[in-house]
């Protein structure tokens, strides 16, 4: 008779992957305590001496996630003194943004924490390496992290919450039959923007050609800077 398969531990680590696996399947709003000890084969009460609560676990996603990204673009090997630091910066934020994609619930969850995890921090860190190779004093330095707001970690805050609008062409067409009449130029622009590849969406207008647009308007804006801070 064959012996059975050892148990797994359950591990905080091990819980953290399995709200990933979650979240990436059945999106954000299936990662509960219940449904995690589920996933992991546990009473949901063995979850709390590894996860303290929900948020715990929302918080412990940061760190999964940013650890990706870390592990990413540190497998990036680009010159980056003096006028080589855009192009290295621009692919290391490119490639935290390709790890978003897999996990496009992410920025949300980012977005909302009050802690920042360590993983994070080093991210930021690497970045600031990248500028001071490239002959950015630190009061630049921090001039950009503000101006690049959440691009730099690979995504962009969205203006407007699509989440309650309309969801049908007719619904569109009726929104913006009613925005014509008191403001035309949104009513017009809205008409005229059409975002064609989902796949390289994070948001309702984070593509990939307004992502890049964005982020390149910055790095040129910064580059030329590089000499009088």
């Amino acid at each position: 008779m064959p012996e059975p398969e050892p148990r797994v531990p359950l591990t905080r680590d091990r819980v953290l992957h399995a709200a990933v696996a979650l979240a990436d399947n059945q999106g954000l709003g299936s990662v509960t305590m219940r449904r995690l000890a589920e996933a992991v084969g546990a009473e949901a009460m063995s979850l709390y001496y590894h996860v303290a609560n929900k948020e715990d676990v929302l918080d412990g996603l940061t760190t999964v996630i940013a650890r990706e990204i870390n592990d990413t673009v540190d497998k990036l090997d680009l010159p980056a003194h003096g006028a080589n630091w855009k192009n290295a910066v621009r692919h290391r934020i490119l490639s935290a943004r390709e790890v978003l994609l897999r996990h496009p619930w992410a920025p949300s969850v980012f977005e909302t924490r009050t802690t920042t995890s360590p993983e994070v921090l080093k991210y930021y860190d690497g970045l600031l390496a990248l500028m001071r190779a490239g002959g950015f004093s630190y009061d630049l330095a921090h001039h950009a992290l503000h101006a690049l707001g959440s691009r730099a970690l690979g995504f962009t805050q969205e203006l407007f919450d699509p989440s309650t609008g309309p969801t049908t062409p007719e619904e569109t067409a009726a929104i913006l039959a009613n925005l014509a009449d008191n403001l035309p130029h949104l009513a017009a622009m809205m008409a005229d923007i059409v975002h064609n590849d989902p796949t390289s969406t994070l948001g309702w207008c984070d593509d990939k050609a307004e992502f890049e647009f964005g982020l390149d308007l910055i790095l040129n804006g910064l580059d030329g800077l590089r000499d009088s801070f």
